[in-house]
């Protein structure tokens, strides 16, 4: 029970505290809420879809299938995350604005609500069918079924439970410095997921490791952790990353931050000019 407990936890905790991130990087934007449900739905049935198809997709692209699918829906979610915080950095302003008149019936059309639901979705699938497998392992080796389900359930409440917290905390930074952090947040998360990608790049052949590790800080704060998870999940920290990991990590947030300082920069030119 303890194993399947554990094991959804932080796959869930991880899922929930992304959602958490991007639901408040999008505050006041209407029917964020629908769009985001509507993800977490779809990715609910993918990662079911997965979890059947287990076998096959491990055997796939020469054994390479599993790691190849992992990198596949990381990187998607960093070019929507990405989408979404260059679209904010001309548009957050303004949103900021109309919140301050009209509370949270703001409509600013659909344009990061699909990426949005993109985000949810990749989330969901990605931590739903590693949970599935991870658990599937676990009753291969002998676990009860009950004792999986009892521990299973209490993960997934406790790992909700915990990404609402970082929500409503995140609801409570005023107003005039919400989209700032919020979109650090989103850009370090972005980060993060890249290193990941790199990760099972790394293990799927495709990219080297040019430093096999790079530093080792798992002395003193180790990945495991609860501490290190969450800086895993919120960050990208790693305790002993490759070469590759921290070039993605260092370009991603590069390319993010700069684009963003680019269209802010050309945003509030043009609402000078106007």
């Amino acid at each position: 029970m303890l194993g399947s407990a554990v094991i959804v936890f932080r796959e869930v905790l991880e899922a929930a505290l992304i959602i958490s991130i991007v639901m408040g990087a999008t505050r006041g934007v209407a029917a964020r809420g629908r769009w985001v449900l509507g993800g977490v739905a779809a990715g609910v049935a993918g990662a079911i879809l997965v979890a059947a198809s287990a076998g096959a997709i491990s055997d796939a692209v020469q054994g390479r299938g599993q790691e190849l699918l992992n990198a596949g829906v990381l990187l998607t979610a960093v070019l929507m995350l990405a989408w979404h915080n260059i679209w904010m950095s001309s548009h957050g302003r303004e949103l900021a604005g109309k919140m301050r008149e009209v509370g949270h019936d703001v409509g600013m059309g659909v344009k990061p609500l699909s990426a949005l639901a993109l985000v949810a979705f990749l989330a969901v699938l990605r931590e739903g069918s590693e949970t599935a497998l991870f658990l599937y392992s676990l009753s291969a080796s002998g676990a009860g079924s009950m004792a999986l389900l009892f521990g299973g359930v209490l993960g997934l409440a406790g790992g909700a439970a915990l990404g609402m917290v970082v929500y409503r905390g995140m609801l409570a930074i005023p107003l005039r410095h919400f989209f700032s952090v919020t979109g650090w947040l989103v850009l370090l998360l972005a980060a993060g997921l890249a290193a990941n990608a790199a990760g099972f790049l790394n293990q799927a052949g495709l990219v080297p490791s040019l430093v096999p590790q790079v530093w080792d800080s798992s002395a003193w704060l180790s990945q495991t952790s609860w501490t290190g998870t969450l800086l895993h999940i919120l960050v990208g920290y790693n305790d002993r990353p490759m070469g590759i990991q921290v070039l993605f990590y260092l370009v991603t947030l590069s390319v993010i931050y700069l684009a963003m300082r680019v269209v802010g920069r050309s945003q509030r030119r043009v609402a000078a000019a106007t």
